[in-house]
């Protein structure tokens, strides 16, 4: 009898432990300390590692040297999309967000820029400095993009690629100079990282547990919206104009793919490791399940695009996978912007899309 009485007793602590709601201090921290530092240290470590083949591959041009080149570099546009989207503090500062990838460029500026630096051989763009001072849309993953996978980009395995080689490395160095200082502020001692975690009344940015909770919820919501209106639906098929796969970004890599997963993986593990879709009434209990269920639809449709972009959007079975991300995209968006926003008495706010 006694033995019954102890097991009732620990299962009833064990569910009182479980229906305790979670406290918006154990959401921040998790958010900070489980998935934004280490995602900020992986695009740091992958940043560094391709500075390091670009600066092998221009020692020796060869053809394997490209290939690990190109690998390094897929291997840093997953570990953008994991913190692209992760537009507050740090990344907003120094026009870092640009400067990491000009995007979207509608009027093809940043494309002309970086065609005639290669065109024209300006010697100033080799230097970390030099190409500081040069526009956003010709230091970034896109100008990148562009030196491995554009027009003439097989030079780089030969002695007359040596320019293009040099000022790809210069834009490696400089990306693993921005990754560094992404590093930085997420670390920074009495930082945004403390203030998120540790919202006070005398911070100039996260003075409430509300404020903070809103800044989190945002960036998802904000980063679903950028996906679908900026990455998405430019280059889709539309009732009344055919697919576009040039306006999808990282087409020339064929890395566009790889960013939409990571950005994707991201999103879904900031809402599950945070928890923060349980930190709801009972009636909306069953939000974070349906969440996660459209963000895993997300992930399968992305599975099922293999090919390409350019290929993709000619293919009828990843053509419908694509739009149907779309969908998902845009069903996430809602759910978490306004669904999860009103069940936690939130107000995710302005999106800077909002001006574009």
């Amino acid at each position: 009898m006694r033995l019954i009485l102890l097991v009732m007793t620990m299962l009833c602590w064990t569910t009182a432990a479980r229906a305790e709601p979670i406290k918006p201090a154990e959401i921040l921290q998790a958010a900070v300390v489980n998935v934004i530092r280490p995602e900020v240290l992986r695009f740091d470590a992958t940043s560094r590692g391709l500075s390091s083949a670009m600066k092998a591959l221009c020692a020796s041009p060869s053809p394997n040297g490209k290939a690990i080149a190109d690998a390094q570099f897929g291997l840093v546009v997953a570990a953008y999309g994991q913190i692209a989207y992760l537009r507050l503090g740090p990344m907003m500062e120094d026009n870092r967000a640009d400067r990491l990838l000009f995007w979207p460029d509608r009027r093809g500026i940043g494309l002309k820029q970086v065609q005639a630096i290669l065109s024209n051989q300006d010697n100033s763009v080799t230097s970390l400095a030099g190409l500081r001072s040069k526009s956003v849309a010709v230091q970034g993953l896109g100008a990148l993009d562009y030196v491995l996978s554009g027009t003439d980009a097989d030079t780089l395995t030969r002695p007359q690629g040596e320019f293009r080689c040099a000022y790809g490395a210069a834009i490696a160095d400089n990306i693993a100079d921005i990754a560094g200082a992404l590093v930085a502020g997420w670390f920074a001692p009495d930082g945004i990282a403390d203030h998120l975690m540790m919202p006070q009344p005398t911070n100039v940015d996260y003075r409430s547990d509300t404020e903070a909770l809103e800044a989190l919820v945002g960036l998802v919501s904000h980063g679903l919206e950028a996906m679908r209106d900026q990455q998405l639906n430019p280059f889709l098929a539309a009732a009344d104009a055919p697919a576009k796969p040039k306006l999808a970004p990282f087409w020339r890599s064929g890395q566009t793919m790889t960013l939409l997963s990571g950005s994707i993986m991201s999103m879904r593990q900031l809402i599950g490791e945070s928890r923060v879709a349980t930190a709801v009434a009972e009636k909306d209990k069953g939000l974070a399940d349906s969440i996660d269920f459209e963000f895993r639809n997300a992930l399968r449709a992305l599975g099922l695009v293999t090919l390409p972009v350019e290929q993709a959007v000619a293919d009828q079975k990843q053509a419908a996978a694509l739009s149907y991300l779309a969908l998902v995209t845009d069903s996430l968006h809602g759910m978490v912007g306004e669904q999860l926003s009103a069940a936690l008495g939130l107000s995710v706010g302005f999106s800077a899309l909002d001006g574009d």
